[in-house]
């Protein structure tokens, strides 16, 4: 294959990877604490005084907007949502993760718990207990539980050590591979949710400019594919 067809390989390639991932973004709009992903181009290039220069763009490296969402009020007892820097910090059964989605709900067994049934941990690592049946229970703004006026656990909140190194799982966890340290001014809303931080109507925008990119890429391939075949069939001539 010739320079021009690996450079329109890597090219196609590289749109229909942001075309999926705007198209996870979009889908996930509605989806609480979900962080908008991009994909970071690159150019290669090689040069040498016994070979042609060719430079291509590809795009590999996803990268993970953690812009604040817009704080949604639910007036849920247990719902939950940080303002500001911060992660809650979840057990999962593949180990801690982080999220910002705080819609939690009291489990059978006492402790409290996301959708997915992944216990909430405090700063330490242990799960958080909040008692059955409490109709006066309150979450400070440090995350702290109290009834009766009563302190009885708080909830973790911790920031990765870096943000940028944090490993995606599903749409709303992440692994924090370069560890964690609590947040020391954590600021915790009752009541609240975090929405997800998508703007639809940019991703639709990019979607479509994405798409005519894609387009003019295999009406290139197409007309390069006709070029070599015509010259192919000149040289049997």
């Amino acid at each position: 294959m010739e320079t021009a067809g690996y450079t329109a390989i890597a090219r196609q390639s590289s749109l229909l990877r942001e075309m999926q991932v705007i198209a996870n973004n979009i889908a996930n709009a509605n989806t609480t604490g979900f962080r908008q992903e991009g994909i970071l181009f690159s150019e290669y290039i090689t040069q040498g005084d016994d070979v042609a220069s060719v430079s291509m763009a590809q795009g590999r490296v996803h990268r993970t907007s953690f812009a604040q969402g817009t704080l949604e009020m639910t007036g849920g007892t247990f719902d939950i949502a940080i303002e500001g820097d911060g992660f809650f910090l979840i057990g999962t059964p593949n180990g801690e993760r982080l999220t910002r989605a705080g819609a939690f709900v009291p489990s059978a067994e006492g402790t409290l718990v996301t959708s997915d049934g992944n216990p909430v941990l405090d700063a330490g690592g242990a799960p958080v207990f909040v008692p059955p049946n409490t109709a006066d229970l309150a979450i400070a703004q440090d995350g702290t539980i109290s009834t009766g006026g009563r302190p009885i656990g708080q909830i973790g909140v911790v920031q990765p050590n870096d943000v940028q190194e944090m490993v995606r799982e599903g749409a709303q966890l992440f692994e924090a591979k370069t560890g964690y340290v609590p947040v020391e001014n954590p600021r915790v809303k009752q009541g609240f949710t975090e929405a997800s931080n998508v703007d639809p109507i940019l991703q639709m925008a990019r979607m479509v400019e994405v798409q005519r990119a894609y387009e003019l890429g295999q009406s290139f391939a197409e007309r390069e594919d006709q070029r070599i075949r015509d010259a192919m069939k000149a040289f049997i001539k």
